[in-house]
């Protein structure tokens, strides 16, 4: 699966704490070697749009949307700031 981020991604990631950046790279590494390998937890977070997340850390998760073989990440924070921008995708 070939995988590109956005500008905003990267901005959501430097805001990140140092160690987490670590947990982020360690998860990409995997996610070029295997998308769905159990530790990602990589799952559909919409019922009709290509909208994905996959599992940093325990606390954290990054979100893209998935078409054919390549997925644009486009946020990566914290579980809390994940559980609302599902909610506002999903009404949206």
């Amino acid at each position: 699966m070939i995988s590109k981020t956005t500008d905003k991604f990267w901005k959501y990631y430097d805001e990140l704490p140092v160690e987490i950046k670590k947990h982020a790279k360690k998860a990409f590494n995997c996610f070029l070697k295997d998308p769905y390998h159990p530790s990602l937890h990589f799952k559909r977070i919409h019922s009709t749009r290509p909208i994905f997340s996959v599992r940093i850390s325990k606390h954290y998760r990054a979100v893209g949307i998935l078409e054919d073989n390549h997925i644009v990440w486009f946020w990566i924070g914290s579980h809390s700031e994940y559980d609302k921008l599902i909610k506002s995708i999903r009404i949206s």
